[in-house]
Formats: C-alpha cells, structure tokens, sequence
C-alpha cells in the first residue's frame, strides 16, 4: 500500500480532492473520518492508495505533521488567490522541515481569482525548495479550460464530467508554454549532468528521459513541482494522480528517512504510529503504518503484544491477518502503543522534533458537572492527552482544579465533544485564576509572644522578628542574630517555619514573596515552650509585620516569542504596545522562510488577550511561546480591582 497525505488551509477542497482521486477508476473507496485525520482506501492502477485528510485549521497542525511521519510524500493543496498564499505557510514549514517529498496542487482554477504566476511567486516566499511549475493554463478569456504538460509538451481540455481530450495548443499560449518550459529545464538540470549537457548543446531531450528525472528529483526531495486544476469539477486529477503514482517514493524511502532522523539501521523499524482516538465501548485505537512485512496480532511491538490488527477503515480484521509492507492498520487493545511514535519490536523511539505541536495558547479550568463526571475527569483527561500531543492538564495554583492548555477554542471545543460524547463527562469552563503575588515596600519589627495555658503542659514562644523587602527576585531568605541562648538553637528551625507558613498569605491575600525575616531575640519555657509553640508565635508575628510593611501587588510579566510570517511583524508592535507589553525587537526565523520571531514582555494576565489578538491580524497563523520572567509592582486603581475581585476583597480572602 502506497500512503500520501493532503495537506492545505481550509476551504482549498482537501477532501473533494481525496473523494475525486479516489473516484478516477470507478471503483468503490473505503473512507473513515476519526478525530484528527481522515482515511480513504482506493484502488488506482492495481495499486493500493492510502489518503491523509488532514484539518485545515491551524489549531489542528499537529494532526498534518503526524499525517507527514507515515506518510511517503504528499499533495499541498491551496488557492488560487495570491493573497491568501500566507494562509499556506504553516503547511510548507511542516513540509520542509519533515523532509517529505510534495506536490503543491492549485485547486479552484475554475475561478477566475488570479494569475498562477503571482500564486507560485506568492508561495515561494514561504518555501526553501524551488516552486516549479510542470503544467500552463490554457485560457479563454479568464476562463482556464485546459492545460498544457510541460514535459510531453501535449495539451488538454478540460470536459465536465468526462476525461480531458486531446488538443493541439493554441497559439496564444504557445510562448507562456516556451518560458514555462525553459524554466522548468532549468531546475532540472541542476540535478541532473546528462540534462545539463544536452542544454547546453543545444539538443531537445527526450520526453521519456525528463519524466524519469522529474520523477527522481521528486523522490529525492530536492523541488516542489507544481500542478493545478479543480477538484469539484475533476479537472486536473488523472494528471495528479499519475504524478503521485509514478513520482512519489515507495515506503522503504519513508523508512530510511525515518531511520536516519531517529540514528538507527532501517532494518531496526516495524512500524510507526502517527493517529490515536478513542471510541466508546472499544477504547483506545492507534493508527500504524507497517513499515516491513510480518506484523500481526500477538506480534511484539514496542515491547508488549500487538492487540487485534483492523482495517483502518472498516474496522474489520484485515485479510490474512497479517498487514503487509506500508498498510496502513487500526491496533485495538495496544494501549502500550503511544503515538506518534516509531516502533521496533522491543523499544519505542521517539518521533523526530519536527513533529512536536505549537505551545498551546488557551488556557481553561474544566468544572465537572457532577460529583461521578469529577471522579473520572483527571483519569479521562489523562488519556485524551495520550492521543493528542496538542493538548496539555496541569493543575491550578491554590485551588488544583483541572486546567488545560488547548490550542485555541476549535481545539477546546472537540475536547469538550470528545469528552462528552465518548467517556460520557460532562464540563463546564471558566478562565483560570490570575497568578498574582505580594511584597512589602517598606521594613517592620515586631515582638509577639504566644501563650497559651489550657491545663496540664501550656505552650509559650516569646519572639522578636525584623522583616524587610529583599532584592527583587530573590524570594524569601530567613537569618538569626540571636546571642545568649534567649532562643535554644533547637528551636529556631520552628521559627523558620512560622515565617515561611506566614508566606502563603500576606495581607492582600496572595501568596508573599521577595522578604527577609530575621530572628533577633525571643524566650522560652523550659517546660512550655516547644517547636509547635515557637512556629505559631513566627507565623502570627510575621503576619502582624506583614500588614504594618505597607503591602504592595506584584504582578508576572511572561516573555514571549511570537511566531509569525514576516508580513504580518509590524502589526505586533500595536498589539503588545495596547497590552501595556514592552517590544524586545524580532529577527528572521532561521528555521523557516518568511517567517519572523517576534519578542517582547506582557503581563501575564493579557496572554488570553495576546493570543486572540494573534489569532484575528494572523489569520490563526502565528502562535507563541512563553517563559514566566519576573514579577512587577501594581499600583493604583487597577492594582485595587484586582485585591477586590481575586485577593483580600473575595468574600474575606
């Protein structure tokens, strides 16, 4: 079975093209659409086919890129409008930095919407490989209505729904076809000697000779080659199929450039994991692509035994019972198979870094709806996060609620669903609570004695503290400068404790940091004093310093690297500069083409807001990521709202 991904922004007609290709013999596809990427089995030319369907939103890339690792080349599908070329680059960067080769497909010709030129020109400013066209329009007005190969130099019409006929080419495109042609030569000879020669002796190389070039250039991932058509209309999709069939690598390709990203012998790979879900009363699901022949059930694989083998898109077991090399199966009951992943029989290697997802942007607490859904959330939520590297649980600061990092609100949607619909759990959301602390502006002293007499022994702890702010940054230090034994040393570890319980909450109600309590003096009993009586004397003495220190609100600022196309840069300074951010400056994205990497410090409380307004002037492309920096004053009104609604105001803090 031959495997190929089909990638693109929404609205491109992704899956009118998979349905059309998969149409062309007239023979009855297989399709299954779990969550991530659909499934459709076909049969083209004798051969098995295998298409990825992959998400068009953004918030779903991990999905593509995971489609990329088991895949052995695939179609980038995008519009014809060279405006909407950005909407593209999140796809060409998976692409290259997967080393998967592709053909870039322009769908949606039947709409007048465009030059083509200014669509690859547009385009290849998102792409290190070289865009090179193998097809020209043939127009009639701004009608495309045919095609013309550059190679075969033969021309198209296009008929609604019957195959394209033959034509001679029309003479008003007979010098775009010349120019098209020479460039396309051109790119081909720099990978090729006997081409090179033949150019420059003037000779006209055979066709044959050319499509076997094109077709190892291709497969060697070395340009991009460029066909267009429209899917809703079938035009251009025996072309684009015979291009995959004949140019795209076989799947001992797909294994060696496997091999070589994870540093081991191919022959050490049976298979790789790319595409886990869970289905209601069947469990966890993993889709895998056989990377050699052999694999069945009760076969080790990743160190236990293989559950029941399946078709991907049936579910039935698949014939023989034995997938062979590059099928692509359903394991049921192979929890131990994670995903993605690639799969020796006794080890799990990691996928390569490329495949690791965007930092999530949206941040929730989920509320159970009932006391049963809040048994079993953290358990369900504990295995989405296996299926799904886009998706992260941590826990809430002070109250430990379930908080997840999704990647924006479609994502958080389909969890809510997936939650609801397949583990029966229903939940609620709200935005987390605000991380905030406190310090103290100014030094106190303070002298408390704890004393208390309750029959029998009593409890006494006679203490003398100086609390000071400490260097921004440093936290909380504890010292002593106690002479003359008025504190046993046995008990000043006692002390340390009350002052750093005494922490946890400072008169505004948050969490105290960046203080330094010094134990100057005290007394004690010989028979009442002991380290309980020692640390509630600390606790209640620093907190009486604390409210006499004039407490002031801190709140964390977050550097944050902004990922976005280089078009889109000198929007951001606006944006940062309206969350009261500081701009750090931005640099060329070594990684990837066009793009920008945008840096700057804002308060941790306008990530939400950073990353709608992200999504609304990028399109849903650009993404961040973020490291806690430090934490800073807040004053005045706004510092007085933010006591009230979350600190000391609430309900008595």
């Amino acid at each position: 079975m031959r495997c190929f991904a089909v990638l693109g922004p929404s609205q491109t007609g992704k899956s009118t093209l998979v349905a059309k290709l998969a149409a062309l013999e007239g023979r009855p596809a297989k399709s299954v659409s779990p969550p991530g990427s659909g499934l459709t089995e076909f049969e083209f030319m004798d051969e098995s086919w295998c298409a990825l369907d992959t998400p068009g939103t953004n918030e779903a890339i991990a999905y593509a890129q995971d489609a990329l690792l088991a895949s052995d080349a695939c179609i980038l599908c995008v519009s014809p409008v060279p405006e909407e070329a950005v909407l593209a680059a999140p796809y060409l960067r998976a692409i290259e930095a997967s080393g998967t080769p592709c053909i870039l497909f322009v769908n949606r010709m039947d709409e007048p919407r465009g030059r083509l030129r200014d669509v690859i020109a547009s385009l290849q400013s998102y792409c290190n490989h070289a865009l090179v066209l193998r097809q020209v329009p043939i127009r009639e007005g701004d009608k495309v209505v045919g095609s013309c190969d550059l190679i075969s130099e033969r021309a198209w019409r296009y008929r609604e729904g019957q195959p394209s006929s033959l034509i001679e080419l029309p003479a008003s495109a007979t010098e775009r076809e010349q120019e098209a042609r020479t460039e396309l030569l051109e790119h081909l000879s720099e990978f090729d000697d006997w081409l090179l020669e033949e150019l420059i002796e003037d000779r006209e190389p055979a066709s044959d000779a050319l499509y076997s070039i094109s077709s190892r250039v291709l497969r060697e991932n070395r340009i991009v080659p460029v066909l267009f058509g429209s899917a809703s209309h079938s035009n251009g999709m025996l072309r684009l199929m015979k291009a995959l069939r004949h140019e795209a690598p076989p799947v001992t390709a797909l294994r060696k450039r496997l091999a070589e990203a994870a540093g081991v012998s191919e022959g050490t790979l049976s298979a790789v994991s790319f595409q886990a879900y869970h289905r209601a009363n069947i469990g966890k699901t993993v889709l895998v692509r056989a990377l050699g022949n052999g694999l069945k059930q009760g076969s080790v694989l990743a160190g236990g035994g293989l559950g029941s083998v399946q078709e991907a898109t049936t579910g039935k077991p698949v014939a023989g019972g034995s997938p062979g090399e590059g099928y692509v199966f359903a394991a049921v009951k192979s929890d131990h198979l994670p995903t993605p992943a690639l799969l020796t029989p006794n080890q799990v290697l990691p996928p390569p870094e490329w495949t690791a997802p965007p930092t999530p942007m949206l941040e929730r607490i989920l509320v159970a709806g009932s006391e049963r859904d809040e048994t079993k959330l953290s358990a369900t939520l504990a295995k989405l996060v296996e299926t799904d590297r886009g998706l992260r649980v941590m826990q809430e600061e002070g109250t430990g609620a379930p908080l997840i990092c999704a990647q924006g609100p479609v994502h958080l949607r389909d969890v809510r669903r997936t939650l609801s619909e397949v583990f029966h759990v229903e939940v609620a959301e709200r935005s987390p609570s605000p991380v905030y602390r406190e310090t103290i502006s100014k030094p106190s002293n303070v002298h408390y004695r704890h004393r208390k007499q309750t029959g029998g022994a009593g409890q006494f702890a006679d203490v003398q503290l100086s609390v000071r702010p400490n260097t921004r940054g440093e936290g909380f230090t504890f010292g002593e400068t106690v002479k003359g034994g008025t504190v046993p040393r046995n008990y000043i570890p006692a002390v340390e404790a009350g002052a750093r319980e005494a922490m946890e909450k400072g008169p505004l109600g948050f969490q105290v940091i960046d203080v330094e309590v010094t134990l100057t003096d005290g007394q004690y009993h010989s028979v009442d004093s002991s380290d309980f009586a020692f640390r509630a004397a600390a606790k209640m003495g620093v907190r009486q310093a604390l409210s006499q220190a004039s407490a002031v609100l801190m709140q964390p600022v977050v550097r944050v690297e902004i990922h976005i196309p280089s078009v889109y840069s000198g929007g951001l300074v606006a944006i940062v500069s309206s969350l009261k951010g500081q701009v750090l400056g931005f640099d060329r994205d070594e990684g990837a083409k066009g793009w920008d990497i945008f840096r700057a410090l804002v308060p941790g409380s306008a990530l939400e807001e950073l990353a709608r307004s992200l999504r609304s002037a990028t399109q849903g492309i650009g993404y961040f990521t973020k490291t806690f920096d430090h934490f800073e004053e807040l004053y005045g009104k706004e510092a007085d709202a933010i006591v009230n609604a979350h600190g000391a105001g609430t309900n008595g803090g």
